[in-house]
């Protein structure tokens, strides 16, 4: 039996698909765990099921020590985890791709919506009981239908945002290192272009790329800038892909109509410019959300490990 340890508090299934078979020391309060006690959780763990909300780095795999063979992590995405320094230890790092696709992209949907129609600031006029009444002018937002949807990272993700913007009556462009193949691009009408086309013909502008020291700030004052004033952005997929000092400035200087933001720089601190703009729909990272979903990731992470610690090839090698 191996040693395996849960950081953070996952659906109780997974849990036991482990514990039937190895010694499991999983994190059960709603709390995020401690620094502290994550970094003696680990020590002796031959697989660690990490969350989004731990660090797992240097420091972490030392205490862990030698015998740490497998960081399974309960996501898709992994810029919580230094990868290369668990690379140079022959420690493979997993995920957990596809099962979230729909819900995010739902999500995304959702504030595209919201943004462009002022949904969040809507609610908050009725939740405040300001005054109001119907007009011909009251609360305009912009239509979607006929509107250009520019995806930046076509994955699964983007690829099912499209789907539900077309059927909303977009139209889809996309950026994206190599084109869609053809039968998708033909599904989704879909129009390859490079970012700075992108940026500039786009109404509504959704962030689907992975977060890397290359995407880090992609979207800047500069890319903001290029933005048609009347434009939204959405991001769906990590905080830092987008300077939130820039897009402060932005919304509040008219540079760009609006943003709807599921994921933040330093989250979950939201820069206190945002707090205070109508203009700004923000959500707690909401992404994968279901009870569905989450289960799907914490099973998948489960067969990863277990998969690996068996001898076999995990399903999602990252590394």
């Amino acid at each position: 039996m191996a040693r395996v340890v849960v950081t953070g508090r996952i659906p109780g299934e997974a849990v036991e698909r482990l514990r039937a078979v190895h010694d499991v020391v999983s994190w059960e309060s709603q709390d995020t765990i401690s620094r502290a006690e994550l970094l003696t959780r680990v020590q002796g763990a031959e697989a660690i099921l990490s969350l989004l909300t731990e660090k797992v780095d240097a420091e972490l795999l030392d205490a862990a020590g030698p015998q740490l063979r497998v960081v399974s992590n309960v996501a898709v995405g992994y810029n919580n985890i230094d990868v290369a320094a668990c690379t140079a230890r022959g420690i493979r790092v997993t995920n957990t791709p596809g099962v979230l696709t729909e819900a995010t992209a739902d999500i995304a949907m959702a504030l595209v919506l919201a943004a462009t129609r002022r949904m969040g600031e809507g609610e908050r006029v009725i939740r405040s009981q300001s005054p109001w009444q119907w007009g011909m002018f009251y609360m305009l937002g912009m239509g979607i239908q006929g509107r250009q949807l520019g995806i930046v990272g076509m994955g699964q993700i983007g690829i099912a945002t499209a789907r539900r913007a077309k059927a909303f009556g977009m139209t889809i462009a996309y950026t994206k290192r190599t084109p869609l193949d053809e039968p998708t691009a033909r599904e989704l009408d879909a129009t390859h272009m490079d970012i700075d086309e992108l940026l500039a013909t786009s109404d509504v502008v959704s962030l689907h790329c992975p977060y890397s020291p290359d995407t880090h700030h992609y979207i800047n004052a500069g890319r903001l800038a290029q933005m048609k004033k009347t434009a939204y952005l959405v991001n769906t997929a990590r905080g830092p892909v987008v300077d939130e000092a820039a897009l402060v400035d932005a919304l509040k200087n008219g540079v760009i109509a609006g943003a709807g933001l599921d994921v933040f720089e330093h989250e979950p601190t939201v820069h206190e410019g945002l707090l205070a703009l109508d203009n700004a729909v923000l959500i707690p990272h909401l992404g994968s959300a279901t009870v569905e979903t989450r289960t799907a990731m914490a099973n998948l992470a489960a067969t990863n490990a277990l998969a690996f610690l068996d001898g076999a090839t995990p399903p999602n090698l990252v590394n």
